[in-house]
């Protein structure tokens, strides 16, 4: 397995605990060329390439408002670019192999958004279109492609969670979903090693998931939005269809 990271001391246990296994790569997702590198350097070291997990990104929380404007490119250049940079890497070498499968790290924010995560939601939701594309592109290949949307997970990502500059006017919305969050017990979280059960028991079926999501709380979110979003578009059919000319306005 090549496990990669900014540093390469980030994966010094994995490596320490299975070190005829594990190929440690450091890069930084948004430096193109190193990561072309880092690809063929695993590609050269196994022979070829199975499974991509493609999962690098980090979280920026405030108002739409109230993020800098290098706040927001720095968000996209990691979550976004940096994730296409890799897809960009490995592509041609699934391509030459006709098969592989991709593990695109979305999040339930791929598919849902409320207050206080629009830039990170805004990240994802960029991530989810491309990829839902991607699949269809590369099907032909023997290629795979499975977005991941886990719910809240017990790792690192919040402890190195950004927040935006407040402003005052933001304070009954995006502050207090701030200390909602910071008020959920432990139990709220999924496990890591849990999800990544999941994730292998799904992965084991013979025509893997499209899109899995991950965590009860991820999962009643998603159902919720998916069905508004529905009820949405049903009230307003109506007012959809004057803009073909099939329906006059009144």
């Amino acid at each position: 397995m090549a496990a990669a990271a900014r540093t390469l001391s980030a994966n010094a246990d994995l490596l320490a605990a299975f070190p005829d296994q594990v190929l440690p790569l450091g890069f930084d997702v948004k430096d193109q060329q190193a990561v072309k590198i880092a690809i063929q350097q695993a590609v050269d070291h196994f022979g070829r390439l199975d499974v991509l997990a493609n999962n690098a990104a980090y979280g920026l929380f405030g108002g739409v408002e109230e993020a800098s404007d290098q706040q927001l490119r720095d968000l996209f250049d990691t979550n976004v670019f940096g994730a296409s940079n890799v897809l960009r890497a490995v592509l041609p070498v699934l391509r030459r192999q006709r098969s592989g499968h991709i593990l695109q790290g979305s999040s339930v924010y791929g598919l849902t958004s409320h207050a206080g995560v629009g830039l990170l939601a805004a990240t994802k939701h960029a991530l989810e279109g491309l990829t839902d594309a991607l699949r269809e592109e590369v099907a032909h290949l023997g290629i795979q492609v499975t977005l991941l949307e886990p719910g809240l997970t017990a790792t690192p990502f919040l402890a190195n969670l950004q927040v935006a500059t407040p402003i005052e006017d933001y304070d009954a919305t995006v502050r207090q979903v701030q200390q909602g969050i910071g008020a959920l017990p432990a139990t709220a979280f999924l496990k890591p090693e849990d999800l990544a059960a999941a994730v292998l028991a799904a992965l084991d079926q013979p025509t893997p998931p499209a899109r899995l999501v991950l965590g009860a709380a991820a999962l009643q979110a998603v159902r919720s939005t998916l069905q508004g979003r529905l009820q949405d578009l049903t009230h307003w059919q109506d007012f959809t269809r004057i803009a073909d000319g099939t329906v006059q306005a009144s």
